[in-house]
C-alpha cells in the first residue's frame, strides 16, 4: 500500500514559530498559495486530522473528495506552551526543564510526548486496517503526527526528530503491514 504523509500548509502561528497544537488555526494566505503549486500523487483514500489547517490543506490538494476525519491524529496538546514561541518562553523555568529533558517531559497542563506518540501510532495502525482495500492513502496531518508514526514504523529506524518536515511537505512511503519504507521526501 502506498502511504502519503503530508504536513498541513502554513498558518500564522507557524510563521511566528509558535507552539500550535490544540488551537484550531486556519491556513494563512501564504500557506494556501504554496499548496496550490503542489503536484502530489492522487490517493484513493484521504485521512485528515480534525483541525481546520489540515482540512483546508486536504481541500486544496484533493478537491471534491470526501475525507475520513480521525480525531486521534490531531497535534499534541502543548498545554501552557500553546500559542507561545521560544522567545516568549525563554524565561519560563518549566520550558527550560522541558528543553533540558530533550522534549521528553510532559507539557505543563498538556500532553505527555510519549502519550502523544503512542496515540498517533495507534490511530495510524487502525486507519490502515480500516482502509485495507485502498491501494493508497493520504494522511493530511501535523508535523508531530508524521514524526510519531515514522519513528515507530519507518525502516531504517530513526528517532522522532529525524523525521521533521516543513509545512506543505511530507513523505511518500510503502506500507507492508508492519513497516513504512520511505520512497520519497516531498
Amino acid at each position: 500500500m502506498k502511504i502519503l504523509f503530508f504536513r498541513h500548509g502554513l498558518t500564522a502561528g507557524n510563521l511566528e514559530k509558535r507552539y500550535i497544537g490544540r488551537t484550531d488555526e486556519p491556513l494563512c494566505a501564504e500557506g494556501m498559495a504554496q499548496l496550490k503549486t503542489m503536484k502530489l500523487p492522487q490517493c484513493e483514500t484521504v485521512v485528515c486530522s480534525p483541525m481546520k489547517r489540515c482540512i483546508q490543506t486536504a481541500e486544496i490538494l484533493f478537491p471534491n473528495r470526501k475525507y475520513i476525519i480521525e480525531n486521534e491524529l490531531r497535534e499534541c496538546d502543548f498545554g501552557d506552551f500553546e500559542g507561545k514561541n521560544y522567545i516568549e518562553l525563554s524565561n519560563d523555568i518549566y520550558y527550560q526543564k522541558w528543553i533540558d529533558s530533550g522534549g521528553s517531559l510532559p507539557f505543563p497542563n498538556g500532553e505527555a510526548p510519549s502519550d502523544f506518540r503512542r496515540r498517533c501510532a495507534e490511530a495510524f495502525e487502525d486507519m490502515v486496517k480500516n482502509c485495507a482495500d485502498s491501494a493508497s492513502i493520504a494522511f493530511v496531518v501535523h508535523g508531530g503526527t508524521i514524526m510519531s508514526i515514522l519513528e515507530k514504523f519507518a525502516v531504517p529506524h530513526g528517532d522522532y526528530f529525524d523525521f521533521q518536515c516543513e509545512n506543505g511537505h511530507g513523505y511518500l512511503c510503502d506500507w507492508d503491514g508492519n513497516t513504512l519504507i520511505i520512497t520519497e521526501k516531498i
